[in-house]
């Protein structure tokens, strides 16, 4: 009965984290549709997530961060977290979602790449075909995009690229100081706020406030679109944190690449971007290759690693 039920809770917390995942990239490209500013945007879903993490880690008990994740440690994270933020947003604003999605399927080649480069670490046969399949499939899915834009493609990549080193970097202090992965969370989403603030007023500050002056759009709708990405940004980070709190890292793993499928399928249907039937094929390769390169890699390396 035990058993049925944790089933039962893991299959809510999963539907829940499709649901939030999805809403927040259409709610995202929606927002930089009306509101093109993507800087904006990754500003307020960081503060979003720095702010209102502080409430949910008094109310679970999440112990401060040990005395040995110093802030030389956490800048190098919070550099990754803000560039990375700020390449998703750009890879929304300029491509389809489900293409922005995509792309992003090929996190695993970096990852793959960069622990080469960094830690000299070689990959297994069967790690490297799926790598194949994630790069066939995001190359099929690139010919076919209707909706191509270079700008979208390089940002997509920039994105994937960075959470890759943002996965290696937090795996290394995660298993250094055993600190609680929301409260690394809320400290980096901190950190890359005040880190992207200076470039935000610098390069977007003004024509914002020019942008309200000459009512190029509504205001009022902005403002809630903004506000509803950057709460539906943190919710979705929460409930990854609460399926992985409940799973093993394997079984994460395959949820993630369900959840990148279920976005994917969400974006076609409410944002209506026509998508060609070999479109569609790729994106599934991608994904595919995704799932094979977590199961082939986790079940030699079983460490978790930050889900956002």
């Amino acid at each position: 009965m035990r058993a049925r039920r944790e089933t039962l809770v893991i299959g809510a917390l999963c539907a829940t984290w499709y649901a939030l995942s999805s809403a927040s990239n259409v709610v995202g490209k929606l927002v930089l549709t009306e509101f093109p500013f993507p800087l904006t945007v990754a500003l307020v879903q960081l503060a979003a997530t720095a702010a209102c993490s502080v409430p949910v880690l008094a109310l679970c008990g999440a112990p401060p961060l040990p005395s040995s994740c110093r802030l030389r440690a956490l800048v190098p994270l919070a550099l990754a977290k803000f560039l990375t933020t700020v390449f998703s947003q750009v890879s929304i604003w300029k491509v389809p979602v489900s293409y922005a999605h995509t792309v992003k399927a090929t996190t695993p080649l970096w990852t793959a790449a960069l622990a080469w480069v960094i830690f000299g670490e070689r990959q297994s046969r069967s790690v490297q075909t799926a790598l194949v399949v994630i790069a066939a499939g995001v190359a099929l899915a690139s010919a076919t995009e209707l909706h191509f834009q270079t700008a979208g493609l390089a940002a997509a990549l920039a994105a994937a690229a960075l959470l890759s080193l943002q996965h290696l970097l937090t795996k290394r202090v995660m298993q250094g100081t055993r600190a609680h992965p929301l409260r690394l969370l809320q400290a980096l989403s901190a950190l890359a706020m005040l880190a992207l603030a200076p470039m935000w007023a610098l390069s977007e500050g003004g024509a914002v406030a020019s942008w309200r002056r000459t009512g190029e759009g509504s205001s009022a709708r902005a403002g809630a679109l903004l506000a509803a990405d950057g709460v539906l940004a943190w919710l979705q980070a929460v409930a990854a944190f609460s399926v992985l709190a409940r799973v093993t890292p394997l079984a994460y793993a395959v949820a993630s690449a369900a959840k990148r499928a279920v976005v994917v399928l969400a974006s076609l249907a409410v944002l209506r971007n026509p998508a060609p039937p070999l479109n569609v094929a790729g994106m599934t390769l991608a994904v595919l290759g995704v799932l094979l390169y977590n199961r082939a890699k986790l079940s030699r390396s079983p460490a978790p690693l930050l889900p956002v």
